[in-house]
């Protein structure tokens, strides 16, 4: 090609020389982990919040292997604290470390004092275009107007990944019965017995997922769901495993 010709090399030499670009692999590599109070949450294996400390300790070292840089940002409502991307050890451990802290401090005692929309107001400050972001989620307030345009605004320069953390109980009542719930403060007490509660428990659930992933597919943006009763090793291996990603 013409356009790949180096001229000044070739009118040294006297013979024609071209020019080979070759790609840039290592790029920035963020990931945004979600520990607010909905995340405090599990009735299978584990909490949604420890659920999404395991998917991003597992993204950040297989990054790290890739030889990009790794950073990230972990929020829970009422603070968020940057890590900000390097290819080091070092980086990797004080985001699992950040991340480690925030998950201890659940269940919050203070009030959110911002939402969804202020967190991708904030990653897309520190998140430079090229970057590839995942973002570990229960997108509680993800269908927020609001939410929806920072999003948007977010995804046109950066490629984003949305992984979902739920739980079985969050999509299906359990069997009828009495059951005893608490948010590790307060205690109270759930009655399944109600079939038609339990049948509009599901539909809200089910359209709710539905929306979410119709508002990301809108903008490009591939969805994962994780649950708390799945490993997410394995999750990750049946997205990423594939050759064709």
């Amino acid at each position: 090609d013409i356009r790949s010709i180096d001229w000044r090399v070739t009118a040294r030499t006297g013979s024609a020389h071209t020019k080979v670009f070759r790609e840039e692999r290592e790029r920035p590599v963020l990931v945004a982990v979600d520990q607010r109070s909905s995340m405090f949450f599990g009735s299978s294996h584990c909490f949604k919040s420890v659920l999404a400390a395991h998917l991003a300790s597992l993204l950040a070292w297989s990054a790290l292997d890739a030889g990009d840089r790794v950073g990230g940002l972990v929020f829970n409502g009422v603070s968020h604290q940057e890590i900000r991307p390097r290819r080091s050890r070092k980086t990797v451990l004080a985001l699992l470390s950040q991340l480690a802290a925030y998950n201890q401090s659940l269940p919050l005692t203070a009030p959110a004092s911002s939402g969804f929309a202020d967190i991708l107001a904030n990653l897309r400050r520190i998140v430079r275009p090229g970057s590839s972001l995942f973002i570990v989620s229960d997108f509680r307030g993800a269908g927020d107007e609001l939410a929806r345009e920072k999003l948007f605004q977010l995804a046109q320069h950066i490629e984003i990944t949305a992984i979902s953390c739920g739980d079985p109980l969050e999509a299906q009542l359990p069997r009828a019965g009495r059951y005893a719930v608490t948010d590790g403060l307060a205690r109270s007490e759930l009655d399944t017995a109600d079939k038609e509660l339990r049948s509009s428990y599901s539909e809200h659930a089910r359209l709710q997922q539905e929306r979410l992933a119709t508002d990301l597919l809108r903008l490009g943006i591939p969805l994962l769901t994780a649950s708390t009763a799945q490993a997410p090793f394995n999750l990750l291996q049946q997205f990423y495993g594939n050759s064709r990603r």
